[in-house]
């Protein structure tokens, strides 16, 4: 199955059905732009990580062209170089060619998702994950025995416990954010007016794991918004959007949430839709092309994707109108993979944070490669998320931060995991701002 490195043979002929199922395959000119140069390979992590021909983006391509052909059939060896696919998509961004990377694996996953059994372990460790992480209400019941949990692990008993977790559960329990109960269940104002003069209104998509875990980022995002003049709704009968299972394959459910998130959002009348979620936001960005098929749903998935944009987007467009505060201190922006690579979202961030007086703003060794969090990769792939913890980790340090930032509630906890003991504040850069902007002290979480 092996072919030598940039040399893939895309002229292999139709020896068989294809492996994949009539619905979505992998369309035949997206297979086909890709020349096998191997400008791919030094941004991929996974081929960082193991000089793996088959865990490069060129690789895979050839798997799915290979597949597509009836060479090969998607389990075993197919399904594992898949799986091991992080989805950062930095290929996308280094590839001269334009190769639609992000289009083939979106449609490649959900083949595997549909027509691959997974061992009895695996599928269950995967429905526990979407059986909990897309719906806060069960997040913020089970923040209260996190809240517990990470009392009790102060004791060195309990401690040594979890050091004997097996792999994916010692993966899930060291990348427990720090539990506030009371921020768990707290709840944004539906409507926050603009201080001073109204700039426009937007609606904010608050998120799952964002509001219920990182609340005080979505408190931060709604005064920054209005101080810059911008009326602020926050619907509370919102629910998940989606991207979380979009990006692991689960095709169905995620269009089910995409069609309930249009549905709400496209009733308020407001100018934008703003996310505070790196994959959040190339998700909903991407609803119209998912949604391309479904006749009753497609124009009204373009209509709301035209509407969306990433906050620093919106906090770019216009120069700022409420004064800041200095920060004297050394700031490093880390790349969220969806807002740099899937949405193109790279000088607005920085725009936003060299708003802030006296900032030394800085950029990090290696910025292209994935920090490992990548949706559920580092829960179900916990050694090779591993392995980029660390080196992010490294590189980061390597800067001597005062304050690491950026915009993805899973690179937080990835990055904060590996530097917990660094004691630097890992932070969404509409904190940092939001500080700025008040007066107050730069939060440490």
């Amino acid at each position: 199955m092996t072919t030598p490195a940039g040399s893939a043979d895309t002229n292999i002929p139709q020896n068989g059905p294809s492996a994949f199922d009539a619905h979505r395959p992998p369309e035949r000119e997206l297979l086909d732009d890709c020349v096998h140069c191997g400008f791919c390979l030094p941004t991929c992590p996974t081929y960082q990580l193991w000089g793996e021909e088959m865990d490069s983006p060129r690789g895979r391509i050839y798997l799915m062209d290979l597949a597509s052909k009836g060479e090969i059939s998607l389990d075993g060896p197919f399904t594992e170089h898949i799986d091991a696919c992080l989805g950062c998509m930095a290929c996308v961004t280094a590839c001269p060619s334009g190769v639609q990377y992000d289009k083939l694996l979106e449609s490649v996953r959900p083949q595997v998702e549909r027509n691959v059994q997974r061992d009895r372990g695996d599928r269950l460790f995967r429905e526990a994950i979407f059986s909990l992480f897309p719906y806060r209400r069960r997040l913020r019941a089970a923040a209260l025995p996190g809240a517990l949990y990470q009392k009790l692990r102060t004791i060195p008993a309990v401690r040594r416990l979890a050091e004997k977790l097996p792999g994916r559960l010692a993966a899930m329990e060291s990348l427990l954010p720090p539990v506030s109960v009371r921020a768990a269940f707290a709840q944004l104002p539906v409507f926050t007016p603009a201080v001073g003069a109204r700039r426009g209104r937007v609606a904010l998509l608050s998120g799952c794991v964002q509001d219920v875990f990182f609340h005080r980022v979505n408190e931060a995002t709604v005064r920054v918004l209005a101080a810059e003049g911008y009326d602020v709704l926050v619907p509370r009968d919102q629910q998940c959007c989606g991207a979380l299972e979009l990006h692991a394959g689960r095709e169905e459910t995620a269009l089910g949430r995409a069609r309930r998130t249009i549905a709400r959002f496209e009733t308020l009348d407001v100018d934008t839709v703003v996310t505070n979620v790196a994959g959040c936001g190339s998700s909903m960005k991407d609803y119209g092309h998912l949604l391309s098929d479904d006749e009753a749903w497609a124009s009204r998935a373009t209509a709301f994707s035209g509407r969306v944009r990433d906050v620093h987007e919106v906090l770019a467009e216009l120069e700022p109108v409420a004064p800041r505060h200095p920060f004297r201190g050394r700031v490093a922006y880390h790349d969220a993979c969806h807002l740099g690579h899937a949405q193109k979202v790279r000088a607005q961030p920085r725009a936003v944070l060299r708003s802030i007086p006296d900032v030394e703003l800085v950029d990090l060794p290696e910025a292209e490669l994935c920090c490992g969090s990548a949706g559920i990769y580092n829960m179900v792939a916990p050694e090779a998320a591993g392995e980029l913890g660390v080196r992010k980790a490294g590189n980061v340090r390597s800067v001597r931060p005062d304050v690491v930032v950026t915009a993805n509630p899973g690179c937080l906890l990835q990055i904060g995991k590996y530097m917990a003991a660094d004691g630097v504040p890992i932070l969404h850069p509409v904190q940092l701002l939001d500080a700025s902007i008040r007066g107050v002290p730069v939060p440490r979480t």
